[in-house]
């Protein structure tokens, strides 16, 4: 059995997207594989590949009456144990919510990366939804269990373009979007040499105030409506920049832009957690020249990041 889910951009509502603000999603081109083979050895075998085909994970894992656990002792307490723990979760939550026990017969699982595990581009969200695909639960639920957050990442794993976002008490709304600016080819994408971790900029959110959050949830909303109708590339630059000074307002974090690209003469935008992985960055003429001085290498187009 193979399975596949795409990666996500966040363009709109980081972070405010976690109370109900709708957000503007993009999957991207590339993604995640699983494998999934029967076998009868009452373990469940499991390898993860990166983009070259290089094995960056593998381990062991069997059940007893104390639950499931790691065969392997580098993996119990050394470097992998946090990966490891992550699967066992996955699995014990897998295993609850379709009610089958996976170890009556064991399987080989294998994952196969198409991007950079360091890019941010949702590693661990297509890993939830194609688990849900091959066990048929709901991949909501699972991320619930285990990673956490809006759900965003699952809504682009599962989808086929632009979508627009919405989390509410009782459910999710994802609606396909009809945003495909003609100026497109004046978008880019900057990786920051860096990996966020998601989990540690919700938190930082969590703890500012939140007198203001529904005006906050409102204006989101509003600019991204605002950026999916936009026609021209100076309006989407306007809308970028003032989202950008609205979110830094909310976390108490300075710009991307003013931190490190000051002198840089389009849009820069941070997406996701602040101070990682990747940007969106606009221009008029092809950036890559000024990334690269300033040491930063990966610079993608649109047209070759975007689905």
């Amino acid at each position: 059995m193979r399975f596949y889910s795409h990666g996500k951009l966040l363009i709109t509502a980081e972070y405010a997207v976690l109370d109900g603000a709708q957000a503007l999603c993009l999957p991207t081109k590339k993604g995640q594989f699983l494998n999934v083979e029967e076998n009868s050895s009452g373990s469940i075998k499991w390898i993860s590949k990166d983009e070259n085909g290089e094995i960056w994970f593998q381990d062991e894992f069997k059940k007893d009456s104390f639950g499931i656990r790691s065969t392997s002792e580098e993996n119990i307490s050394g470097k992998n144990a946090e990966i490891s723990q992550r699967c066992i979760q996955i699995l014990t939550a897998a295993e609850e919510l379709s009610g089958l026990n996976l170890f009556e017969k064991g399987y080989t699982i294998e994952t196969e990366l198409e991007f950079k595990r360091e890019w941010g581009l949702g590693t661990s969200s297509t890993l939830i939804n194609n688990i849900s695909q091959w066990l048929a639960i709901d991949p909501y639920v699972l991320l619930n269990k285990t990673f956490g957050g809006s759900g965003y990442d699952i809504a682009c794993a599962k989808a086929d373009g632009p979508i627009t976002y919405e989390r509410t008490k009782e459910t999710q709304i994802s609606l396909k979007s009809p945003f495909d600016p003609e100026f497109s080819d004046h978008i880019y994408f900057v990786y920051l040499n860096q990996k966020q971790n998601s989990r540690e900029g919700i938190a930082h959110y969590r703890n500012q105030e939140d007198t203001h959050r529904e005006i906050l949830i409102e204006k989101v909303s509003n600019i991204t409506q605002q950026i999916i109708k936009c026609e021209s590339l100076a309006e989407f630059e306007l809308l970028v920049d003032i989202h950008e000074s609205l979110i830094a307002k909310t976390i108490n974090l300075p710009k991307v832009k003013h931190k490190h690209f000051a002198d840089f003469t389009g849009s820069i935008k941070s997406l996701g957690a602040w101070g990682g992985d990747f940007v969106m960055v606009t221009s008029k003429e092809d950036p890559t020249a000024y990334f690269k001085e300033k040491g930063f290498e990966i610079v993608i187009p649109y047209s070759e990041m975007v689905l």
